[in-house]
């Protein structure tokens, strides 16, 4: 054990956490970096109103996308570690492509590289990146942490999270405000203006991730958080 944070207790009935991924998206083009961060609604279940990174649950179709460059042999280790032995072969793929789907499906933006041949794939929530002949590029993603959220919580994920440049974006699709549409006042957020707003504390943790990479410190141990009791406990993977 590395570290250890206090949490509060909560009384949910207990649920098996469901694979998840997030992607923070950094815009080192100016002096002091900058993270895109939105608000949940009010009235979503798992964190009703916090500030998060893009992100949600891995769909089974993101196991079926083929993507233009594959993870680098460094990220697929460290993502292949911990995973039982029914976990598929693609599974650490499966991850970064629902972390680029769900960035695009509540920012608009995608995450890879154009193409000149269309793809075609009956894959509804993949169809904007093949309408605009863009394809996911994984060696983009650098994997930095992983964590699995508390018992007692109305939802439980088991969250893979990646970070990645600006540069990475291949294209911009503006979505239309909705009520359905899960995140509300997208901001570019330095790490102190993000630590002002209302954040769960893995949020909070990976902040810290981040800025260790942003500073130099790209070889660092992943960290797996986990709770035991009323701590939540930090352990490299």
């Amino acid at each position: 054990m590395v570290e250890s944070y206090k949490l509060p207790k909560m009384n949910h009935a207990y649920m098996r956490p469901r694979d998840a991924a997030t992607l923070v998206l950094v815009d080192t083009s100016d002096t002091v970096p900058r993270i895109l961060m939105g608000k949940r609604h009010e009235s979503h279940r798992f964190m009703p109103g916090k500030f998060v990174f893009p992100g949600g649950r891995v769909d089974m179709v993101d196991s079926r996308i083929k993507p233009l460059t594959p993870l680098t042999p460094q990220t697929a280790r460290q993502l292949s570690r911990q995973l039982n032995a029914r976990a598929g072969k693609n599974k650490p793929q499966a991850l970064a492509l629902a972390a680029i789907r769900e960035m695009y499906e509540e920012t608009g933006l995608l995450i890879g590289r154009e193409v000149d041949t269309p793809v075609k794939s009956r894959a509804a929530s993949w169809q904007a990146f093949f309408d605009h002949n863009v394809m996911p590029a994984l060696d983009q993603l650098i994997f930095i942490a992983r964590a699995v959220t508390p018992p007692g919580r109305p939802r439980r994920f088991d969250t893979r999270f990646f970070m990645c440049d600006i540069t990475s974006i291949a294209k911009r699709e503006i979505l239309e405000p909705s009520p359905t549409n899960e995140l509300l006042e997208l901001n570019w957020l330095t790490k102190d203006e993000a630590l002002e707003k209302d954040l769960a504390l893995i949020t909070q943790v990976v902040l810290g991730e981040v800025e260790a990479r942003l500073n130099g410190d790209v070889d660092r141990p992943i960290p797996y958080y986990f709770q035991q009791g009323r701590t939540i406990n930090r352990h490299k993977l």
